[in-house]
């Protein structure tokens, strides 16, 4: 319960638009909208309500310092590959889970709990983190070229690999029938 339209207020700015140029080189293509989540300093909050509110102003800010003060339960996860992974049997992109007590990624081919079961569904697929990291060096050299002399003197840490998988917008693949990963890059 984050939004003060539970009050009765009216709010205004929550989410600006903008509008900007498609493409800045060639204006003739016009303008798109966009909009964004606007942090709660810029919010228009009405001074009267505006509809009878669903809840009373006390119990909201409780339950804002209630949520403010929670903690995670485990703040050493860290989803290092999160919208980099993405399925082999659908291609959805996988999302992030806790599986075994690790960080790992999962895809339902689009199931939810809401839909009722299909049996021509493949199954869930599973990979824990761990079992990816491993192979991203691998993936750094094949990025450098093939020739070894092209090939960094020392290879570099996951991280250096994760922003360079990001910064060239590499998407890895997870295909459960071989359990491997593919690559691929924008537009294929």
């Amino acid at each position: 319960m984050s939004n003060p339209r539970y009050t009765g207020r009216q709010v205004w700015n929550r989410q600006p638009t903008e509008h900007e140029l498609i493409d800045p080189g060639n204006t003739g293509l016009g303008h798109r909208q966009v909009q964004w989540w606007g942090l709660p300093d810029g919010w228009v909050i009405s001074k009267r309500p505006a509809h009878p509110p669903l809840v009373s102003e006390a119990d909201f800010i409780a339950v804002q310092g209630m949520r403010a003060d929670r903690e995670t339960t485990c703040p050493d996860r860290r989803y290092l590959l999160a919208g980099m992974v993405h399925c082999g049997v659908c291609g959805r992109r996988l999302e992030s889970c806790w599986a075994n007590n690790r960080e790992a990624y999962r895809c339902r081919h689009g199931h939810t709990t809401a839909n009722g079961s299909d049996t021509a569904r493949p199954k869930n697929v599973y990979v824990r983190q761990d079992r990816i990291l491993p192979h991203l060096q691998a993936l750094y050299l094949l990025l450098s070229g093939s020739d070894p002399a092209d090939w960094p003197a020392t290879p570099p840490d996951v991280m250096e690999v994760i922003e360079t998988c990001e910064t060239r917008e590499i998407t890895l693949i997870y295909d459960p029938c071989r359990a491997r990963f593919a690559r691929t890059r924008p537009g294929r």
